[in-house]
């Protein structure tokens, strides 16, 4: 099958069930694992925005002028504690209206390590399993992004808001209790952000499809530089896992693949 490749999707299951959105096909992928699969760039890319034909595209898919004006692929988006709308230069107010300016979570979870991060309120399922966390819990809820954002940096003075997508891929993670760090990092809040805190909040556990004792390569494969030839061993987040490396789909989105497995 060939198509233009926009991300894996997922519905909240154990384990995870994924699927693969290649132009107006979608595949369930985890009916692959375990079989043999070839992954191949066919040359073409396409902005995910404006469908037009490009040769360079950023941000994962977009063309260089929607990543200059569309408010979705802003500064602010990655550093949501720079938005500017009270400035009254955000490049799309009805945008920020729908995605912005509405209650955010700042939460905790564990992909590698423990980490702290924001999502959209009801957004946190997508954002929990496209970061390959194995445990989740929310910590507050804001209301705005900008607030969320300010109130992650002051998380962020302790923990890290990163995940080490190495560690993550091989399922090395750490066994932590993290209603312990809840409470510690609540202990360290200043006062001003209390009122935001949630309580009583419970730990979500997530399980993806990885054939067990498999140990993929923590080496990320370019779609633009190589093929992909080899068993499927797992999903995990938004990659697929192989012996030989990590595919990160999300970051070849919009490039026009040919795929086949058996």
């Amino acid at each position: 099958m060939r198509g233009f490749t926009n991300g894996l999707t997922h519905l909240v299951d154990r384990p995870i069930q994924y699927q693969w959105n290649l132009g107006d096909e979608e595949v369930a992928l985890n009916q692959w694992i375990g079989k043999e699969m070839h992954i191949e760039f066919l040359g073409e890319k396409r902005c995910i925005a404006c469908g037009r034909k490009v040769n360079k595209l950023y941000q994962n898919g977009y063309c260089y002028p929607c990543v200059t004006t569309l408010a979705e692929t802003d500064l602010c988006i990655v550093k949501p504690h720079e938005c500017h709308f009270a400035n009254g230069t955000c490049r799309d107010e009805e945008f920020a209206t729908t995605h912005c300016m509405i209650p955010h979570y700042v939460y905790l979870a564990v992909s590698s390590q423990v980490k702290v991060g924001l999502t959209r309120k009801h957004r946190q399922w997508t954002r929990w399993i496209d970061q390959g966390a194995v445990r989740a819990m929310l910590l507050a809820e804001l209301p705005t992004r900008k607030a969320a954002g300010e109130f992650e940096m002051e998380v962020a003075k302790e923990l890290p808001d990163k995940t080490d997508w190495r560690k993550m891929v091989q399922g090395i993670t750490s066994d932590i209790d993290l209603k312990e760090v809840a409470a510690q990092v609540k202990e360290r809040l200043p006062a001003l952000w209390s009122e935001y805190l949630l309580a009583d909040t419970p730990i979500y556990d997530f399980l993806y499809p990885v054939i067990p004792e498999t140990m993929p390569k923590a080496r990320s494969i370019s779609l633009e530089k190589q093929s992909v030839e080899g068993k499927l061993l797992g999903i995990r987040g938004q990659y697929l896992l192989f012996e030989q490396g990590c595919v990160n789909i999300k970051k070849h989105a919009g490039m026009f693949l040919e795929v086949t497995a058996r």
